[in-house]
């Protein structure tokens, strides 16, 4: 495996990605019965090192290769970085449960190696844990736009609005964006969609000799995992949807970022009273006496940046207004992430200081990966045309939720996509076996619980859900709760989920 490159902060907000290129549809699959797919059985070795993240001992690592488009199966192909760690108790085994990582833009190969040994001990070893790189990622087939730096930064490669609100620089930038995939992206990143990564899931099940999958999707990964359940509801096992956005085949990414600003509304108010918390006042953290003062100081720091940049301690990247509200975006994600923002609001306060800037913000993101992210969720769905009223529905957007600044309802590369033909995304409905879980936070920042409601409402009676009192995005094994964590667990092994819809308070 090849081509590892590092994370983008960007990554935690499956809901906010923007832009790519030509979409490759596959052909045609037919509900209840489609064809086996052929796929050889996979050659697994040991996987190389993941910067970052120790690789498990006993993870195996090996390639898939697939059809660049499924249409024309015997043309060119291809390559899928696939990865597995196999059961400790293997007369416990039940199958495979394969783990899909969030984005667009998450690796599969660095989710099993980090959430590996969790899940292999709460699961009691039922399955052999399999993860892939989708196309475009890590270790599988990359491609790009050859994007000017300046253009790779999460910033930029995000249409937060100039500083009074205006969209001009963004609606330039999101054109030449498009024009560089359209011109250098190719085949290749036309191929980047939620439906070819859900047939490439079903010749990875093949290949693995699999008659069914279970399935753990986080993030924008849930929403791939009910399309694969949708065009292949006779080959999934059990099935755990983690943090879910609104399905409607309409809209899908672009609904997805609609949805940011009530969604970063919402949970902000948890920040607010950690922040006032006098326990931060050891820390040198307490922003405020009282919880509803936080909010207010934030915006505040936010517009005196907009007006005059703060030099940080990586030269030639100013601390701005959209950065701060980039970084505190980011930092909702887990209440993990408080203290860094608190920090760095700190550090921003002080006017003989140079705030340092959280990692995922302090440079450019590759190409190849901001390529990615962008292509799927353009490749997805037609977005609203240049001339559709960005403008105004950033303006109204803008004083509705403050907290950011109209970038939910800005013009996106997507708005000046090119297509080959009109995209369809699947349309999430009711038919299909009753073998869903939904696990899903009530604050969460980036997929929150109305668009997660949407994804219960389509499933009918195949799902049941179970909302969480903890705060953050990705509720299974580290960000939710001990109550969350049994309930899913529990029904990956035995398959009992909850007789209706319920909930774990904390």
């Amino acid at each position: 495996m090849t081509n590892w490159t590092r994370k983008a902060l960007l990554l935690s907000v499956s809901a906010a990605a923007v832009a790519g290129t030509l979409t490759a549809a596959g052909a045609p699959v037919a509900h209840g019965r489609p064809a086996e797919p052929i796929a050889p059985p996979l050659a697994w070795g040991p996987c190389e090192p993941i910067p970052g993240t120790p690789v498990p001992a006993g993870q195996q690592c090996a390639t898939l290769r697939v059809p660049l488009d499924y249409r024309v199966p015997g043309g060119p192909g291809v390559d899928l970085a696939v990865t597995r760690l196999r059961t400790d108790r293997p007369e416990a085994r039940r199958g495979t449960l394969l783990v899909l990582a969030g984005g667009p833009g998450g690796s599969g190969v660095r989710r099993v190696a980090q959430k590996g040994g969790a899940l292999r001990a709460a699961t009691d070893g039922a399955y052999d844990l399999v993860g892939l790189d989708p196309r475009g990622v890590g270790g599988s087939t990359r491609a790009n736009c050859a994007l000017p730096e300046a253009d790779r930064h999460v910033v930029t490669l995000r249409s937060w609005p100039a500083a009074d609100g205006s969209i001009t620089e963004n609606t330039e930038r999101s054109r030449r964006t498009a024009a560089s995939c359209a011109r250098n992206g190719g085949p290749v990143l036309g191929s980047f969609s939620s439906r070819n990564q859900a047939r490439d899931i079903d010749r990875l099940r093949a290949a693995l000799g699999e008659r069914k999958l279970s399935v753990w999707g986080h993030s924008y990964g849930s929403y791939v995992a009910a399309v694969y359940a949708q065009e292949h509801p006779n080959r999934v096992d059990r099935l755990v949807l983690d943090s879910t956005g609104d399905p409607d085949p309409t809209r899908v990414g672009y609904g997805w970022m609609a949805n940011v600003g009530p969604a970063v509304a919402l949970r902000f108010p948890d920040f607010a009273a950690w922040a006032a918390d006098p326990a931060r006042e050891a820390e040198g953290l307490r922003l405020a006496r009282r919880a509803e003062d936080v909010e207010p100081l934030f915006l505040a720091l936010a517009r005196e940046l907009d007006r005059e940049p703060r030099e940080s301690e990586v030269p030639g990247v100013p601390l701005t207004g959209n950065l701060l509200r980039q970084a505190l975006h980011s930092s909702l994600d887990s209440d993990a992430g408080f203290a860094p923002l608190a920090r760095l609001i700190r550090s921003a306060q002080d006017p003989r200081g140079r705030p340092a800037l959280p990692p995922g913000l302090a440079g450019a993101i590759p190409d190849e990966d901001a390529s990615v992210m962008m292509a799927v969720i353009c490749n997805d769905v037609r977005w609203p045309g240049p001339d559709s009223g960005y403008a105004g529905r950033v303006a109204a957007d803008r004083a509705r939720y403050p907290l950011t600044a109209g970038l939910p309802a800005n013009i996106a590369p997507c708005a000046f996509w090119k297509y080959d033909r009109e995209p369809k995304p699947v349309r999430i409905t009711d038919e299909g076996p009753s073998n869903v879980l939904m696990v899903q936070s009530l604050r969460d920042p980036a997929t929150p619980l109305a668009g997660a409601l949407r994804m219960r409402a389509a499933l009918g009676d195949r799902a049941r859900m179970v909302t969480v009192g903890q705060g953050g995005h990705g509720m299974y094994l580290g960000n939710g709760n001990a109550c969350g964590d049994r309930t899913v667990s529990t029904f990956l092994v035995t398959g009992k989920r909850p007789a209706r819809d319920s909930h774990c308070p904390n």
